[in-house]
C-alpha cells in the first residue's frame, strides 16, 4: 500500500496545483519512485489511497498504464490518516494471509524489503517498522531486542512507556512498516486515526510491534521542497540508485 492522501501541506508551493504524489524529484514523480522500488521488490499489487486532487493521481495511472501493475484506488472523501486509511483498505489484504508493505509516497530509500520482511517473518512480527538512529521530533523507543517500547516527543523530550524497559533505544520512525493481515482483527479504532498510537497500544498488550534497523540504508523525507531539491541532487550523484 502507497500512502497517497495526505495535503501535502509541507511541499507547498509545488502541491499548490498537483497532489504530493505527483511532485517530481529529478525528474520522476514520487509516485513513480515507489512503485519503482515496489517492481524491483517483485512486488506487483499495490492499493494507493487518495483524497487530495485525488483525479489527478487516476489519470496519470491511466496514462502510465498502471507501470504495468495491478494498482486500486482507496478514494477517502474525508482524510483518514494513516491508520484511518490502512483499515479502509483492509479488504485489499484480508485473501491473503502473507504479510503486506506500507510505504509513505513522500520518501525515499534503499531500505532492502526482502530482508525487512526476513526479520518480520523470523519474529512472528505483527508490525514492523524500518527504523534509523537519527534526529527526529518524534522518537520511538525500543528494548534490546528491537520491541516497540514506547514514544518520546514534544518540546520537554518526556517518555510515555507502554511496556517495561530500562534502558529504551530512540529511533526514528521511516514511514515504512510491514504488517501481518492480523493487524485488521485487533484495529480496534474508527474512522480518522494514526497507525503511530495504534501501535503503541498493541505493544503495550505486548502484541510484536518490531524496530527493523535500517541504518546502513539510504533514506530520504521528501516532504518538503528543500529536501526534494537535495534529493534530485543525490540522485544527479548517484548517492541513489533506486
Amino acid at each position: 500500500m502507497i500512502l497517497a492522501a495526505g495535503l501535502g501541506t509541507r511541499l507547498r508551493p509545488l502541491t499548490d496545483d498537483r497532489p504530493k504524489a505527483l511532485v517530481e524529484v529529478a525528474g520522476r514523480t514520487l509516485l513513480e519512485l515507489t512503485l519503482a522500488r515496489f517492481r524491483a521488490a517483485g512486488i506487483c499489487e499495490v492499493i494507493i489511497n487518495t483524497h487530495h486532487f485525488a483525479d489527478m493521481i487516476a489519470e496519470y495511472l491511466r496514462a502510465h498504464q498502471n507501470f504495468g501493475m495491478h494498482i486500486e484506488i482507496s478514494y477517502e472523501e474525508v482524510l483518514l490518516d494513516t491508520g484511518g486509511g490502512l483499515k479502509r483498505a483492509a479488504p485489499f489484504f484480508l485473501d491473503s494471509d502473507e504479510p503486506f508493505l506500507v510505504h509513505n509516497v513522500d520518501v525515499l530509500s534503499t531500505i532492502d524489503f526482502d530482508r525487512m520482511l526476513l526479520f518480520h517473518r523470523e519474529h512472528k512480527g505483527l508490525a514492523t517498522l524500518a527504523v534509523q538512529d537519527r534526529p527526529t521530533s518524534r522518537y520511538l523507543l525500543f528494548d534490546e531486542n528491537n520491541f516497540l517500547c514506547g514514544r518520546r516527543a514534544g518540546l520537554t523530550g518526556e517518555s510515555e512507556l507502554v511496556r517495561p524497559v530500562a534502558e529504551p533505544r530512540a529511533l526514528a520512525f521511516s514511514g515504512i512498516h510491514i504488517l501481518s493481515p492480523r493487524i485488521f482483527s485487533v484495529m480496534e479504532e474508527e474512522g480518522t486515526f494514526s497507525v503511530i498510537p495504534m501501535y503503541l497500544r498493541l505493544a503495550g498488550q505486548m502484541e510484536p510491534v518490531l524496530g527493523f534497523p535500517a541504518d546502513q540504508y539510504y533514506w530520504r523525507d521528501l516532504g518538503r521542497p528543500e529536501y526534494i531539491a537535495e534529493a534530485s541532487g543525490e540522485i544527479s550523484e548517484g548517492v541513489y540508485l533506486g
